[in-house]
């Protein structure tokens, strides 16, 4: 190095300004008006948007109308007949019809169900046209809107076809009342062994049938009532002998709430 001529820098070429950087912006999709966008920030935008009006809609719901309770459910109780949320009451309706219940279960439950959804998975891969609008793509078409009236009209018959008053009814928060069981008692064991306990509940608090506890009935007039039925009750629903129904009917006076 020669005095007075100073110091030289080679800069290199693999290192620029930030400033001088070109910009990240998403790719210009004007060519293509309404056929596709940006996914960030455009789509994804979108989607959160969406989003954020379904959450807070589901949000208000729920605060407007709370989910109802029912009573601790009993195990004991067979006359209880259990509802699914309404997401699955389409699913739950068509386990009622003869081709879907009972010796063709699997079909309702499993089979159907299967080639629905299985259908509407395979339809990205069946149609791969990148046309959005939905006239021009008649096989994804076809199948959303079929799968949606199947889903709506199962629904609907599920809704119109439930007793809900029943239901409301039977499931509603009762008072307990305290009584006294004599559970080596001949009578009790008439109970536990008869149809009686389906509808009236483990420890007599009522179900689909009315509560046993504190009746102002005699028991002659039990007896009557377990052979011509009353209101909702059907008449005849008693298997034993008309012996140990008298000594069931006695037993079920001697049930009185304890003060």
């Amino acid at each position: 190095m020669h005095r007075g001529k100073g110091m030289k820098f080679v800069g290199d070429s693999r290192v620029t300004d930030p400033a001088s950087r070109p910009k990240k912006t998403p790719k210009d999709y004007s060519e293509y008006p309404g056929k596709t966008e940006a996914f960030w920030p455009d789509f994804l935008l979108k989607e959160w948007l969406v989003g954020a009006v379904f959450l807070v809609g589901y949000l208000v719901l729920t605060v407007a109308h709370p989910s109802p309770l029912e009573r601790p459910a009993d195990p004991a109780d067979t006359g209880y007949i259990p509802v699914p949320d309404w997401y699955f009451l389409f699913l739950y309706q068509l386990l009622k019809y003869e081709f879907a219940s009972g010796p063709f279960n699997v079909i309702g439950a499993i089979i159907m169900p299967g080639l629905a959804f299985g259908a509407l998975l395979l339809v990205p891969f069946l149609d791969t046209s990148k046309e959005r609008r939905p006239f021009k793509r008649p096989l994804p078409t076809g199948f959303m809107l079929l799968a949606i009236a199947a889903m709506i009209f199962l629904t609907w018959e599920s809704v119109v076809n439930h007793d809900w008053e029943k239901a409301k009814a039977y499931g509603e928060i009762r008072e307990e009342v305290a009584v006294e069981i004599d559970e080596t008692s001949e009578g009790y064991q008439l109970y536990q062994a008869s149809s009686c306990i389906g509808c009236h509940g483990n420890a007599f608090e009522g179900g689909l049938g009315k509560p046993l506890i504190g009746l102002e009935y005699t028991p002659d007039e039990i007896v009557n009532i377990a052979h011509e039925g009353l209101g909702g009750m059907p008449g005849g629903t008693y298997q034993g002998t008309e012996e140990e129904l008298h000594k069931l009917a006695e037993f079920i006076t001697t049930l009185q709430p304890t003060e």
